[in-house]
């Protein structure tokens, strides 16, 4: 009997084996997802003894959810000129992190450098999108205008009414599935120890530093302890009330397509005002996301499913005829201002959470940031702005959004 696509993600190699809770490790990295993964990988590879607490199972929050999209261009909004920086900062370690990854664990991760195709129908999509394109010129970002009939000379597939786009030739893309995978197969070479199914229920304070964590499996001390909990890190228990973090889960709906030859398929990302469409290496393309603030509600919805499958066919007519292989709802980690936190809350205790939808854009310079932050004291440059002081008012007291 067939199973239903229905809540099921694609398949990916499967994680590391998890393991036993040790007593002790030089850094505990609480969260198993692409963010904590990277920064225990790295450390690893440094000499530090690491281990990784992830609540489910690795990836399961956002990290598995994700498309892969590296388009600082394609993603940059008025509202993130800030961001910018860091973003481009990011794309530019990302070859080099792909090539460390891939030779640490023996695997590839579909590295794709085919830019990215904004679109647009109608009128009214063509004046906001001449809009986002203006900006994009402003700020610098590769982006070139093209007519329907050049959009659709790069991407024959596309309907005849869409009518202008936008080329952003320098975004990239990988495969969360396979990313995860090497992350995995990378840190438990290195010598990462991943406890997988084991929430962290108190952090251990002595001397005004934190010392460890507790866990109902038992407890662990450390030397430093690293919150990458994703969207989970707003959630009260475990950090006092000065240090509470603003994030919130953003929940996001997406499906894979089957393409074959007979359907056809894009050549490179697609986005449009409602989804964006990114094909893989293995013949899927990923449609995604839903935008839903409505706190940890799991699940797929008919609605979010009719949304994302609109929106494809409004642009795409072949996906009429593709398989639908899987469909899943994740979390974005969202901070007030969309933006990540990267920063020492106390002695001992380091964040690096909060990165809403570039998770796996960013990753390479906050893994960087927070691999320097530990092994040398301080943050690099590009990631000093992005501490949790800046959601401080001028009496030192945290702005509410």
């Amino acid at each position: 009997m067939p199973i239903s696509p229905i809540g099921l993600r694609r398949a990916g190699q499967g994680p590391a084996a998890s393991a036993g809770l040790p007593a002790r490790a030089d850094i505990l990295v609480v969260g198993g997802g692409l963010i904590g993964l990277s920064i225990a990988w790295r450390l690893a590879e440094a000499g530090r003894s690491v281990t990784v607490l992830e609540r489910e199972t690795l990836g399961a929050g956002a990290s598995l959810a994700a498309t892969g999209m590296l388009a600082p261009a394609a993603e940059h909004e008025p509202s993130s000129d800030a961001l910018l920086p860091l973003a481009l900062e990011s794309l530019r370690r990302w070859p080099h992190f792909r090539d460390a990854l891939q030779a640490a664990s023996g695997l590839e991760i579909d590295y794709r450098q085919d830019g990215t195709l904004v679109v647009a129908i109608g009128r009214d999509e063509v004046e906001r999108l001449r809009f986002r394109y203006d900006l994009q010129r402003r700020s610098g970002v590769a982006a070139e205008w093209l007519s329907g009939a050049e959009v659709r000379r790069r991407e024959p597939m596309l309907r005849p009414t869409v009518t202008a786009g936008i080329a952003c030739p320098l975004d990239h893309q990988v495969d969360p599935t396979l990313v995860m995978a090497a992350l995995a197969a990378a840190s438990a070479r290195a010598g990462v120890t991943i406890v997988e199914g084991t929430p962290v229920t108190v952090l251990d304070w002595a001397g005004g530093r934190v010392v460890g964590a507790r866990t109902e499996a038992g407890t662990i001390t450390a030397e430093t302890v690293i919150l990458a909990t994703g969207a989970w890190s707003g959630e009260g228990g475990l950090l006092p009330e000065a240090l509470a973090l603003p994030v919130r889960p953003l929940k996001g709906q997406s499906l894979a397509l089957r393409t074959t030859r007979r359907t056809g398929t894009l050549s490179g990302m697609v986005w449009t005002e409602q989804v964006h469409l990114a094909p893989k290496s293995d013949g899927h393309l990923i449609v995604g996301a839903t935008v839903e603030d409505c706190g940890f509600r799991a699940g797929v919805t008919a609605g979010g499913l009719y949304a994302l499958l609109e929106g494809a066919r409004r642009v795409l007519p072949g996906v009429e005829e593709m398989e639908v292989e899987a469909v899943w709802s994740g979390y974005r980690p969202t901070s007030d201002d969309d933006a990540p936190i990267i920063d020492v809350l106390a002695p001992g205790l380091v964040a690096a959470t909060g990165h809403h939808r570039n998770g796996y854009l960013l990753n390479p310079a906050t893994a960087d940031a927070v691999t320097a932050l530990v092994l040398d004291g301080a943050l690099p440059d590009y990631a000093r702005a992005f501490g949790l002081g800046r959601f401080r008012d001028s009496q030192g007291i945290r702005a509410t959004a």
